[in-house]
């Protein structure tokens, strides 16, 4: 049986963040604002992204998880808290050299495009085609 893995997007993510602030940057991230969770100034939008300055001296009680990242901020001197889900982080980069990553579409992230399962109905069974990936032995 194969285990199911938790995304990698909170991990890089972390990582990253950290590589951009100890090279002396300033760590930006994409998101889509369009996405269901997402809880960002609404003013800041542009075509249904936003950019976010996550550095230390832009925000307050910075946290990245599994279930996405989430940050205390002003803008236009309001107070917010911003909660950007996982799948809704687009790229995280330095602003100063654009140097970072965009993440595509994570093998066992959930689909933004689906609607999360509810307690009434359970997760999507797997493909029974039997198609899945596999590795083989190259020598």
């Amino acid at each position: 049986m194969q285990a199911k893995m938790s995304p990698s997007r909170p991990y890089l993510v972390r990582a990253l963040n950290e590589w951009i602030l100890d090279n002396d940057c300033t760590p930006y991230v994409l998101v889509d604002a369009g996405l269901p969770g997402v809880q960002v100034p609404e003013d800041y939008v542009t075509n249904g992204q936003i950019v976010l300055n996550i550095s230390p001296t832009a925000v307050q009680n910075l946290h990245i998880d599994g279930d996405g990242l989430s940050f205390n901020a002003r803008f236009g001197g309001v107070p917010m808290t911003v909660f950007v889900p996982v799948v809704a982080l687009l790229a995280i980069y330095a602003r100063e050299n654009g140097q970072g990553m965009v993440f595509g579409s994570e093998a066992g992230a959930p689909d933004p495009n689906d609607p999360p399962p509810t307690p009434d109905q359970p997760d999507p069974e797997p493909d029974p085609s039997g198609s899945r990936p596999s590795l083989k032995v190259v020598k």
